[in-house]
């Protein structure tokens, strides 16, 4: 009898434990990280960026695409039974002149942004696409 109390305490301190840790986990903020550098942003700057991302997933449209055929046609090469090295190094050349070319891209909007919106932080609020497609990819220009 004794020990069925003990068990019973111990499991019910246990649940008690487990659903403290639990709601304390549920309590924190949902979008930690992820957008905090929207939060700095007037309205009118919101809406500026969004419409700058917009503009930019749209321009890059082909250039993703592009990236994506080429990363699936260097996947294939790989996975030939005896791969062509030099196949796979001139593969690997034009996906890196289409990352390049996206880099660029990358770069030269994340200036736009700034000068929308100097402080805003430009890893957080302007997201990512395929084949390494966004913003948020690269890391934000240095401090001044």
């Amino acid at each position: 009898m004794q020990n069925t109390r003990k068990l019973s305490l111990r499991l019910v301190l246990a649940l008690a434990l487990s659903l403290g840790l639990a709601a304390s986990v549920w309590a924190q903020p949902i979008s930690k990280g992820k957008g905090q550098g929207l939060r700095n942003l007037t309205p009118e700057q919101a809406g500026q960026i969004f419409d700058l991302k917009e503009k930019f997933h749209v321009d890059t449209a082909g250039l993703r695409k592009q990236i994506m055929v080429k990363e699936a046609e260097l996947a294939v090469l790989w996975e030939a039974e005896k791969p062509d090295q030099n196949a796979i190094q001139a593969k690997q050349k034009e996906l890196n002149a289409l990352r390049d070319q996206m880099q660029e891209k990358m770069t030269a909007i994340m200036f736009e942004a700034k000068k929308i919106a100097p402080d805003f932080n430009m890893g957080e609020g302007l997201g990512r696409g395929p084949g390494g497609g966004g913003p948020g990819n690269v890391p934000p220009p240095p401090a001044k």
